[in-house]
């Protein structure tokens, strides 16, 4: 399994081919905020353990197994931002939140989460439920 750096560097990889088509160093580096110089020693590190193809001054894609551990990632980054939603965490807070643990979770601890949005999801009377809970405990 890739480290978390790693695994941050596939999830932003990923998503920036899915909606622009490709991705550069430079989107890399300033959406994860780091130094461009430091994009391409983790991309050439990527390349070695088979998660892209890099070719230097011509760009990378991702492998079959680079897009796998993408979609998985940002499947999980989703889900943990939709859990928090659910369960009343402030919005301006849920992202900041999710990259804060997001590492940190077993995929047997996502795969549960995942059941129970799914188990709220399916009566939004427990969503409102748990909605009334959350405003009681605040005040």
């Amino acid at each position: 399994m890739p480290t978390p750096s790693m695994e941050d560097y596939i999830e932003q990889i990923y998503n920036l081919i899915e909606s622009k088509g490709y991705a550069r160093v430079s989107d890399i580096a300033e959406a994860l905020e780091v130094h461009p110089s430091s994009v391409t020693k983790m991309v050439q590190k990527l390349d070695k353990d088979k998660y892209l193809n890099y070719e230097k001054y011509r760009g990378f894609v991702l492998t079959a197994k680079g897009k796998k551990i993408g979609e998985r990632l940002v499947f999980r980054h989703e889900l943990l931002e939709e859990f928090l939603e659910i369960i009343g965490v402030e919005k301006e807070n849920i992202y900041q939140d999710v990259e804060g643990i997001e590492h940190h979770l077993s995929w047997n601890s996502i795969d549960r989460i995942g059941d129970l949005v799914n188990y709220f999801k399916s009566d939004n009377i427990r969503i409102e439920e748990l909605k009334k809970l959350a405003d009681v405990t605040e005040k």
